[in-house]
């Protein structure tokens, strides 16, 4: 099953007939994209569900709609299990950025947690999840964000990336996740609900 978001709200692609929301149901081989596209920007639904008889295949016959964007983030713990945040354009969301030519996922990852953040002394501890969600900017934008479970024992100040739009950076007790999360994207979500299932 893949998961794409846009505005927050879900394409399905899955080959299993067992559903699992209230979300229409369309064939993947008789998809107008467009259509799509322009119904989940306007419409009241709230997601789509694509039936696929050929998962591997119909996913790459998916992403040939996109200019697809390559990203890496990270899920930061500290030695309190405490969850590093960041504030970004009145959302709170996790550190993450572009890989940039040459430099391998995990070193962007690391990159982009530590220039948003101002944290230090990062280690990867495994791969969590790869999100995917649509923006439109020049274009159809498909960014894929491969996440890592990172940990800082790290203590000096955090400090913001206002140059990005960050205006705070936290780490967050499980209480306060779930205010957090009042306020967060839906891929957020996914990437801590991958968290808590290791």
């Amino acid at each position: 099953m893949y998961k794409v978001f846009i505005n927050d709200k879900p394409i399905i692609i899955t080959s299993s007939t067992k559903k699992e929301n209230n979300f229409p149901v369309y064939v993947f081989k008789n998809t107008v994209f467009d259509e799509i596209f322009h119904k989940l920007k306007n419409d009241t639904i709230e997601g789509i569900n694509l039936y696929s008889t050929d998962l591997e295949n119909d996913w790459n016959l998916f992403l040939k709609n996109f200019d697809v964007v390559k990203a890496a983030g990270g899920l930061v713990t500290n030695p309190k299990n405490e969850v590093l945040f960041i504030y970004r354009n009145n959302v709170w969301d996790l550190p993450k950025g572009h890989i940039e030519k040459n430099e391998s996922t995990e070193n962007a990852a690391i990159r982009e947690v530590e220039e948003e953040s101002g944290i230090e002394k990062l280690s990867i501890i495994q791969k969590l999840i790869t999100t995917y969600h649509i923006y439109f900017l020049n274009g159809i934008k498909l960014k894929e964000t491969h996440w890592f479970l990172m940990h800082s024992n790290d203590s000096k100040k955090l400090i913001p990336q206002l140059e990005e739009g960050i205006t705070e950076v936290a780490f967050k007790s499980d209480n306060e996740i779930e205010m957090v999360f009042k306020n967060t994207y839906s891929n957020i979500k996914l990437v801590y609900k991958a968290y808590l299932t290791l």
